[in-house]
């Protein structure tokens, strides 16, 4: 537990991917079976405690501390575990932290009643940072900036390996994946494929820069549209179906109206929206389908769930990756054809031409769901990861509105000390009205300005939020970059935005001068 500790607390304080990727691959190296293989599993979301919820570890703490200070505390920390790690009562003595693996046993076998006993227990015996690492293990929100795909990319610089090879076994794969570092370590063969109907690494592709764009020989490439949807694969082999996200998580539960709907056998890419009536829903819709266990039939119904294909990895038992993408494609139109089905169509290719009608098409494309372009090589192979050249993506530029700081709220992890979340307005009839969140798109330097902004014009409070002054003589105005407006009947302003984030701080700029809402409703795609 110690090791693991010292392992999370380095990796909130390290910003550098490569330097996480470091301190992963030398934790892997040194921690011991099955240590190492259930901190991986904590990292890559397959550990489940179900004993412990937040709400029965601020039933312990308060049972210890005065409630109202542990109620300041966490609002001024902003992180439930550091707050309960800081603030539980010592016991006098810190005895000798147990294993991870004999935490995990502990927890894994106790029951809702038990567990509580169980966790008071666990943090009496340790130190502040391992009771920090107990909490954020046990509640599965680790929060260190080191995902699945970072850990599968550890484990491949570990074993000296392609992370394609890892992330293709991996659905097959159980904690605490003893015969996987048996094998990266050349103590055993590479283990079976055991997951039926297997993710395969998606192949990506490169924004397109000046650079690319003056050398480009069109010929060589072909166009197609960009969906502003959830990039996904959908494997149906052997009676299996599953949908995955591009970073290989099943998705499936989620989507069970598209499942039903993948009667073939072979393997697709494409695009995840919502269509209705032939007409692609704005991706608000689909963020409603997103992040689910279960859905009812109801949003199902309303919000029917489709895939709009653009390759197609595997043919019944036959391997397509190998094969030029003109090839695929061909191959692909058959297939889709074949299906007949109203939830899997095909996304069609742009009319042959230069990148002057391609840029004419991409400035005015034929459907508000379409943020862009994709050009691939008529002769490439389907790739793994992001090679350079084969494919590029042409997204239109990002839309920009000038509004209103409105309220902040502290960060989680390496920011929990800074009011980093925040959200903005602008103008409406005199008032300001909020029109999004944004958490990312300034500098370290930025954030601390922003964050002595915030301070230094709080003038109302709750709980964790701060409220600052914002008016039209006095406030600060950020620069958001956006890539698309739907409706929301969830917001007072009628508005959300598409991946919002700050551009610039308007230090320049009053706040009167701020945008208006009339003119962010201008952009709003016609109802679908």
């Amino acid at each position: 537990m110690k090791a693991f500790a010292a392992l999370l607390d380095r990796l909130t304080l390290t910003p550098a991917r490569t330097a996480k990727l470091r301190l992963l691959e030398g934790y892997f190296t040194a921690a011991p079976d099955p240590d190492r293989g259930w901190a991986l599993a904590a990292l890559t979301g397959g550990l489940d405690l179900p004993g412990v919820k937040p709400a029965m570890l601020r039933g312990l703490v308060e049972a210890r501390v005065d409630a109202e200070l542990f109620r300041l505390s966490y609002d001024y920390v902003g992180d439930l575990a550091e707050t309960i790690s800081l603030i539980w009562p010592a016991s006098g003595s810190v005895e000798a932290a147990p294993a991870l693996s004999e935490v995990i046993a502990q927890l894994s076998g106790a029951g809702r009643s038990e567990a509580p006993g169980l966790m008071a227990e666990l943090l009496d015996r340790l130190a502040p940072s391992e009771r920090y690492a107990l909490i954020k293990l046990a509640t599965g929100g680790l929060r260190v900036g080191a995902g699945a795909r970072l850990a599968r990319q550890a484990l491949a610089d570990f074993g000296d390996c392609d992370v394609a090879e890892i992330e293709e076994l991996w659905h097959g794969l159980t904690p605490p994946y003893a015969d996987l570092f048996a094998w990266l370590e050349g103590r055993a063969e590479r283990p079976a494929q055991a997951a039926a109907a297997p993710f395969r690494p998606v192949m990506l592709a490169h924004p397109l820069e000046e650079a690319d764009l003056a050398k480009l020989d069109a010929s060589a490439f072909a166009a197609e549209w960009k969906w502003d949807g959830i990039r996904v694969q959908a494997v149906a082999e052997a009676g299996v179906r599953r949908l995955y996200s591009r970073t290989g998580d099943d998705i499936s539960p989620a989507f069970p109206d598209l499942v039903a709907a993948l009667e073939f056998d072979g393997a697709l890419d494409g695009e995840l929206l919502v269509i209705r009536e032939g007409r692609v829903a704005p991706f608000s819709d689909l963020q409603q389908r997103l992040n689910r266990k279960t859905v009812s039939a109801k949003l199902q119904a309303s919000h029917p769930a489709a895939l709009r294909a653009y390759d197609l990895l595997r043919d019944g038992p036959e391997d397509l990756r190998g094969l030029p993408f003109e090839t695929r494609r061909a191959r692909l139109e058959r297939f889709v054809a074949a299906l007949g089905s109203a939830r899997i169509d095909l996304s069609p290719l742009l009319a042959a031409g230069g990148v002057e009608d391609w840029a004419a098409a991409r400035a005015d494309p034929p459907d508000a769901a379409i943020e862009g372009l994709m050009l691939k090589r008529r002769d490439s192979l389907y790739v793994p990861g992001r090679p350079k050249g084969p494919w590029f993506k042409w997204k239109r530029a990002p839309q920009t509105v000038d509004a209103v700081l409105m309220y902040a709220q502290r960060g989680h992890g390496k920011r929990s000390g800074y009011y980093s979340d925040y959200t903005f307005g602008v103008w409406s009839n005199g008032a300001l009205v909020p029109v999004g969140k944004a958490y990312f798109g300034f500098t370290d330097e930025e954030l601390r300005q922003i964050d002595r902004y915030v301070r230094d014009n709080t003038v109302e409070r709750f709980g964790p939020v701060r409220a600052v002054r914002a008016e039209a003589a006095h406030g600060l105005v950020l620069e958001i970059a956006f890539e698309g407006l739907n409706r929301s009947t969830r917001h007072k302003s009628g508005v959300a935005m598409r991946f919002p984030r700050i551009a610039r701080l308007r230090w320049d700029k009053p706040p009167a001068e701020a945008d208006h809402l009339t003119a962010l409703q201008a952009l709003l795609p016609a109802k679908v």
